[in-house]
């Protein structure tokens, strides 16, 4: 039998829909700062490598061998490799890869990965439909202000029930940057998000396994399939997201409207976008750095007594795996983070291989590791103490890591992260090729010399 149930809702939210895709269809082009601009060509870029530098993960494998029975049409590239599929493929599978190594860029105010789900869609459908470099730079800061801007409404009660926050705002997000790529006018707009607003993907029991990086790949296909049915006349409700029983509403307890509405059109969020020095999880980030820095002083593995960390509660609630069996467990490990930053004074994604992650050694310091929670710690920041054998302490206390707002990372930085990833993909001088093309994309006539050299020669 049918059962109704009385569940609170407000009943008089803002148009939030009408009003996102009003500023989704008619907001400017380039109407931001050169700073926005600049952001949004280094959001690109560190996407790009990070989806190259996954190519050959046995999830891409998987996940082509799964688009190729479908037997699709040669539409769009797949980043790193030679196949070319239909364009949903391509902006799952680049979705996948981009995300695989856990080393994408964090908007920090809501934990989200934001070019993951857009940036795919919107550079798979640039490719087949030979949008312009600008037109696709647009795209993206639109599509990733939709997606943050539904985040800061949402966060941290949507994420705290469990959902993957990347997956359930960077559906709407592709679906943002497609809408805008295809020129839909603000009623077809409306529709697309709409439609987006009935697929959000992706739970937190994912973490740790192939499906945590299905989740932006799965975003940015259904995101770009809103756009395409959308295009086509295809209906959703026009207050899809906002209703008492709309998406929002319904995946979080908390709904701030004025996250969505204050300051739209002047302020991006992708201002506040940062970019991971370290390929895990991003709160295990200080402690990474805290070790590394610890190793800089001279302490070494060898030395070691015990680690003393204290963290905000939410680092071991995410990253508290003490024993990972893998090199995808083990970037939900602070231990092995740890571990890593001590023994390496780095962790990229060569530290967190299941070879390293099993290593002998590295699973005795990861043993010897510490943590206890103290949530007078920011959960940006780490307290570490390295007890050594001789009874001495050597303590870092690390405020805002490396990559963070406060400490980002400078273009060269990311340059030479993008060459550490794609080198082995496609050589070293085809990467510093593609690593130009990135950074002069918003004014080149298309995206085909991007995806021509993101494709192996041989």
């Amino acid at each position: 039998m049918a059962r109704n149930t009385q569940v609170a809702a407000d009943h008089n939210a803002p148009p939030v829909t009408q009003i996102l895709a009003k500023f989704v269809a008619t907001h400017p082009s380039r109407g931001w700062s050169d700073a926005v601009d600049h952001e949004a060509h280094r959001t690109f870029m560190n996407w790009l490598g990070c989806a190259v530098g996954a190519a050959k993960h046995e999830a891409a494998d998987m996940a082509l061998a799964a688009v190729n029975m479908l037997q699709p049409a040669a539409q769009a590239s797949v980043l790193g490799r030679r196949e070319k599929v239909d364009m949903a493929s391509a902006a799952l599978v680049n979705g996948i890869t981009s995300h695989t190594f856990d080393f994408d860029d964090t908007h920090l105010k809501t934990i989200i990965h934001p070019a993951g789900p857009v940036a795919s869609a919107v550079l798979a459908l640039a490719e087949h439909t030979g949008s312009s470099g600008r037109d696709a730079i647009d795209a993206l800061v639109i599509g990733i202000d939709v997606a943050c801007r539904v985040g800061n409404a949402m966060y941290p009660e949507h994420y705290d029930r469990g959902w993957h926050i990347t997956g359930s705002t960077g559906t709407l997000g592709a679906a943002a940057a497609c809408a805008r790529l295809l020129k839909l006018d603000v009623q077809k707009t409306a529709m697309a998000l709409g439609i987006a607003a009935s697929q959000p993907v992706g739970m937190r029991e994912q973490f740790g396994t192939m499906t945590k990086p299905f989740h932006p790949g799965g975003a940015a296909r259904a995101g770009m399939m809103s756009a395409l049915l959308a295009s086509q006349g295809y209906t959703a409700s026009p207050k899809a997201l906002e209703a008492p029983r709309g998406m929002m509403q319904t995946v979080s307890t908390k709904n701030d409207w004025n996250e969505i509405t204050g300051e739209l059109g002047q302020r991006f969020e992708i201002s506040f976008n940062s970019y991971k020095p370290f390929a895990c999880g991003i709160v295990i980030h200080p402690s990474i750095d805290a070790c590394a820095q610890l190793r800089g002083q001279g302490v070494t593995p060898e030395q070691i007594e015990r680690i003393e960390l204290k963290v905000h509660s939410l680092v071991l609630e995410l990253t508290g795996k003490k024993e990972p069996a893998d090199g995808l467990q083990a970037k939900f490990s602070v231990y092995h983070g740890c571990a890593a930053g001590l023994t390496f004074g780095r962790a990229a994604e060569e530290e967190f291989s299941d070879e390293i992650v099993n290593r002998a050694d590295m699973v005795a310091l990861r043993r010897k590791v510490v943590a206890t929670v103290d949530d007078s710690i920011d959960e940006a920041s780490a307290d570490v103490t390295a007890v050594l054998k001789d009874g001495r302490r050597v303590h870092v206390f690390v405020e805002h890591a490396i990559g963070s707002l406060q400490n980002p990372m400078t273009d060269a930085m990311l340059e030479g992260k993008f060459h550490g990833l794609s080198d082995a993909i496609l050589g070293a001088g085809q990467t510093s090729e593609l690593i130009k093309a990135c950074w002069a994309v918003g004014n080149a006539a298309n995206v085909s010399a991007i995806t021509a050299l993101a494709t192996p020669k041989a």
